[in-house]
């Protein structure tokens, strides 16, 4: 059965308090873990710690830390860190991001994205190990690193983000999970197949390869304007995030939509982008409307053959309202 999670909001909320609340009515409507993707706003580590701290059973995540912010010696001790605060519940979600993250706000230059992805999943591993960290890598090289404490048991599974064909087949072949954003469904399937091409070059089982869908959400009562909020957000993304959402979403035969929706943001003509993306465009990528709408969505995406879990994301604009009614809408027992 396919499991519910959450994708904790991309936009910064109040306060620290505004996410555990989050995570605490999560826990209550069965859901099984949160994500935190960690942007501009507040770091993971120290979110998740606060989550962890005020619940008892969620699961929490990160999706995604960068790979380039932090060293990946310090991704291993985070993760060694937050799985012990947690006793257990964490589950480590790393990637490369992109330009306009790395080299705009990080100041690092966005270089061989995958095989930095690589080093950094074995690294992390042998960190997480307990051993000796010895690596010499074509990115990375590093010497004598060693936890002081006892390592996690279990160690936390690494999940990779990516959105080609190359960079899903990465975490088929080297990763526990992969973690899938702006997808179709037909372009998910068209990825999953990268997936288990992936798995089989490292000599994997690809069921064994978790594979959780961020889904765009907004259940209101009001299903138009649910609908006009996702709008927003899906703009967002395909213009103002760089190229790669644009890049991505042409590869699932959206191309003239993709890039005129790119172009129009990055003119500043917010609204033009808005409006482009139009009902097909906006069913194809979420489940947004009234709530049984957005069930009957969501469903369809979750049935989707190799999905292990599907996280609800909330549109940027969405305020405490919206997303507590999305995530009653979608909650596993409603």
């Amino acid at each position: 059965m396919t499991r519910h999670t959450v994708h904790l909001p991309v936009a910064a909320q109040e306060s620290l308090g505004d996410f555990t609340d989050i995570a605490e009515r999560a826990e209550a409507l069965g859901y099984d873990r949160v994500w935190f993707p960690e942007t501009w706003g507040r770091d993971a580590a120290t979110t998740l710690a606060a989550i962890a701290d005020n619940t008892e059973s969620i699961g929490i995540g990160t999706s995604i830390v960068n790979t380039y912010s932090r060293s990946p010696a310090l991704v291993g001790q985070t993760a060694a860190t937050l799985q012990e605060h947690s006793e257990g519940r964490f589950r480590l979600g790393m990637g490369p991001s992109g330009p306009a993250v790395i080299q705009g706000w990080h100041g690092e230059e966005f270089s061989r994205p995958l095989r930095r992805t690589r080093e950094y999943v074995e690294i992390v591993r042998q960190v997480l190990s307990g051993e000796q960290v010895d690596y010499d890598g074509d990115m990375i090289q590093t010497r004598g690193f060693r936890l002081r404490q006892d390592p996690p048991e279990p160690a936390p599974d690494i999940d990779v983000t990516g959105m080609g064909p190359k960079a899903v087949e990465l975490a088929g072949r080297f990763a526990d999970g992969w973690h899938a954003l702006m997808f179709t469904e037909d372009g998910i399937r068209d990825r999953l197949d990268d997936l288990r091409r992936g798995a089989d070059l490292g000599d994997r089982d690809a069921d064994e390869v978790q594979t959780t869908f961020v889904l765009p959400c907004c259940a209101l009562p009001d299903g138009d304007a649910a609908r006009d909020l996702t709008r927003q957000h899906l703009a967002f993304y395909v213009g103002g995030m760089g190229d790669f959402y644009r890049d991505a979403l042409a590869r699932q035969g959206h191309e003239d939509a993709a890039v005129a929706i790119h172009d129009a943001w990055q003119d500043g003509d917010h609204e033009r982008a808005v409006g482009l993306v139009d009902d097909d465009l906006l069913d194809a990528l979420a489940a947004a409307g009234t709530p049984d709408e957005v069930r009957q969505r969501f469903d369809e995406f979750a049935a989707i053959e190799g999905v292990d879990a599907v996280a609800v994301s909330f549109p940027r604009a969405a305020d405490p309202d919206v997303i507590d009614a999305t995530l009653q809408a979608v909650a596993p027992d409603a």
